[in-house]
């Protein structure tokens, strides 16, 4: 958390701040910009700078500005985007509770005195100027067929692995992955490759659904399995003790008797 769902509703809860004119950049912990990217490099480029536009690819939320130049931002696993101090999200998943201004790693001031913050426990996100988006692979929100079979369905690489590469797919959190493979019926640890030509439609299917119903649900942690992701925890469709393992390098929850 936060996955490509929450990076939605940020990235929504951004278009507050479209037509609204740069005035500071605050970079009050030096280890949050990453690419290289300094604060000179954030002032020179952003500071008298309108914000034109949002955009998101996968976890990355995106704000192009009139001086040619576009902000990225990372939230890794506790981010919040707040805008004039509120917050499309007022808690995530698996983070603190509190809410610490101390946590604030990077804001923009504008000049109608509103500011645009990140607020971070862990540190774990990012703010790139100009970011590579080369090294993203298709939004899940929007993937279709022919690119989820040549990018994700392919090799001997557990099958929840790839869909957690943001290079194959971008989006896709442990969340996610384990809510749309225990809805698909699919092993997390089958070859990515092994599906056949009704697994692979029934796992674009059930990812599209998936993401649809966390949109109107509120978040990734919205899901029908995410009750039972606990120790012991049971598979709410069959009843079966759920099979607790790592996958892809992350905790993953799946049904043994009805994922194959």
């Amino acid at each position: 958390m936060p996955e490509g769902v929450e990076i939605e509703m940020y990235r929504r809860h951004a278009e507050r701040a479209v037509g609204r004119v740069v005035e500071q950049v605050e970079t009050p912990d030096a280890w949050y910009l990453k690419g290289g990217t300094t604060g000179e490099d954030l002032v020179d480029g952003l500071v008298g700078a309108t914000i034109d536009a949002t955009g998101r690819i996968g976890k990355l939320l995106l704000l192009d500005a009139s001086s040619g130049h576009r902000l990225g931002l990372r939230f890794g696993m506790t981010g919040r985007l707040l805008i004039d101090e509120e917050a499309s999200i007022e808690e995530l998943e698996y983070s603190s509770r509190r809410n610490d201004p101390a946590w604030d790693r990077f804001a923009l001031v504008f000049t109608n005195g509103g500011r645009l913050t990140m607020r971070d426990p862990r540190r774990l996100g990012g703010v790139e100027l100009d970011p590579d988006e080369s090294r993203l692979g298709p939004d899940a929100f929007s993937i279709t067929a022919r690119p989820l079979r040549e990018r994700v369905l392919v090799g001997e690489v557990a099958l929840k692995a790839r869909l957690l590469d943001q290079s194959r797919i971008a989006g896709v959190g442990n969340l996610i992955a384990d809510e749309v493979l225990w809805r698909a019926g699919l092993d997390p640890a089958r070859p990515a490759g092994g599906l056949n030509a009704t697994e692979e439609k029934r796992l674009l299917r059930n990812l599209r659904r998936v993401l649809s119903d966390f949109m109107e649900q509120g978040g990734s942690h919205t899901g029908k399995l995410q009750v039972a992701r606990v120790r012991g925890g049971r598979c709410p469709t069959d009843g079966a003790e759920l099979l607790r393992r790592e996958v892809g390098g992350r905790t993953t929850y799946s049904c043994p008797a009805h994922q194959g």
